[in-house]
């Protein structure tokens, strides 16, 4: 009895062992399940403190945002993301953001993004917070790198205070 248990593990180690070395060899796409995804976006549009690139100035107050995302690929095309940034208005005003969401690749090239995006604002009572919406294409530009431009819509979930915001974002994402 063990060694037809041993014989059948080993059968099925063997056979694990060979589809991902024929995974490798093929090289799968960017979007295979396993994969990993670090992006960078450029918003455009109202702000409402994100992980995106930014760099504006406005009577005479200079503001920017750095911020970066991070996605593992738990199955083909759908990704598990995260991502922070970090902002400073240029008037004594500073932000930290952070969004969780999914990302999935309709037929590979087409990222659709459902994310929660959280701000936390330096000298305020209430924190912005909103769920958002983009969409997009991507063009690969070689195994590793792709180019994403994409709408993003983000609904304010206390908008007591803060508004709906409508964005245009261009994303760099590297895959690995």
């Amino acid at each position: 009895m063990k060694k037809i248990i041993l014989t059948v593990a080993a059968v099925f180690a063997l056979t694990f062992a060979n589809a991902q070395d024929k995974d490798k060899k093929e090289g799968g796409n960017q979007t295979s399940e396993g994969k990993w995804l670090i992006e960078a976006n450029t918003g455009f549009g109202r702000g409402v403190g994100s992980t995106a690139f930014a760099l504006t100035s406005e009577d005479g107050n200079t503001s920017y945002n750095i911020g970066a995302e991070a996605g593992y690929f738990v199955m083909d095309n759908l990704a598990i993301k995260a991502g922070l940034g970090y902002g400073d208005d240029g008037a004594d005003t500073t932000t930290i953001a952070y969004k969780v969401g999914a990302k999935y690749y309709v037929k590979g090239m087409i990222p659709v993004e459902l994310s929660y995006n959280g701000v936390s604002v330096k000298g305020l009572d209430e924190n912005p917070s909103y769920v958002g919406l983009q969409a997009g294409y991507a063009w690969f530009l070689g195994e590793n790198v792709s180019i994403e431009p994409g709408l993003r819509y983000n609904y304010s979930l206390n908008s007591d205070f803060y508004e709906n915001a409508l964005q245009f974002n261009i994303g760099f994402a590297l895959h690995f």
